[in-house]
Order: C-alpha cells, then structure tokens, then sequence
C-alpha cells in the first residue's frame, strides 16, 4: 500500500481550507484517510501561527513507515525542519509563450518601419533641391 501526506479539501466554496492527511494514494482526495496531522488555512496571512498546524512527531512517524508527502506538503515539513526539499530549477518558465512571441515580433515591426518611415523623409529633403533645378532650368527657357 502506498501511503502518501497530502492535503484534503474542505471549507465552502470559493473558501478553501485543507486537512494535511496520511492517506492510500489510490482513494480520493478528500476521501478516506487515515490519519490527520494537521491542518492548513491559505487565507490567513503568511506570518499567522494558525496558517500552517501539523504535529511534527505523526509527520516524523509516517516517513519512517515510508509515507512520502506530495510536493505541497514537503514545502510545509522543510518549513518545520523536518525533510529538506531539493530545489528545483524550471529554466523554461521565464521564457515568453507562443503569443507572447508573436507580440514582441509585430512591434519590433513595427519600430522597424516607423525608423525607416522616419528615415525616408530626411532624406527626401535632400533629393527635393535636385529635382528643383531640372524646373528651374526648364523655366529659365
């Protein structure tokens, strides 16, 4: 049996309020347990004493009767001391989506071409004498 510390929902809707539990991997989430260690409230600020309750003794117990806590909970037990959660690296999430791309290739676009739109009449400037002479000779005809 595969035994995991995870949390079960509970609170109302749009309220939600966890239950940290030792449960069999394969029964509900907020299903069958078979023991609570504590309990977490995510709305309660950060720093409140009642956010996070777990009884660090069942914790210890239940890892080494090979419970393994789900990432969530493992956050919560490397708070309290108990594991060390390995740090993870996700060097894919920085990167901008598909989207994203797409915006940054049409405005980069568009800067090209009002660079170029601004380059052109700074030069037609410099033609516009050129071609004033050619009328000025047919005038003088």
């Amino acid at each position: 049996m595969s035994l995991k510390i995870r949390l079960a929902r509970g609170g109302a809707k749009k309220r939600p309020f966890y239950r940290i539990v030792v449960a069999d991997s394969r029964s509900p989430r907020d299903g069958r347990f078979i023991e609570k260690l504590g309990t977490f409230n995510p709305l309660l600020p950060k720093d409140h004493a009642e956010r996070i309750v777990l009884d660090v003794e069942k914790a210890k117990d239940w890892l080494a009767k090979g419970a393994t806590p789900t990432d969530r909970v493992l956050r919560f037990l490397d708070a309290a001391g108990v594991m060390t959660r390995p740090a993870r690296n996700n060097p894919n999430k920085g990167k901008p989506g598909q989207k994203a791309l797409e915006r940054i290739e049409l405005r980069r676009q568009a800067e090209e071409e009002a660079k170029a739109a601004a380059e052109a009449p700074a030069e037609a400037p410099a033609e516009a004498p050129a071609e004033e002479a050619p009328a000025e000779e047919a005038k003088a005809e």
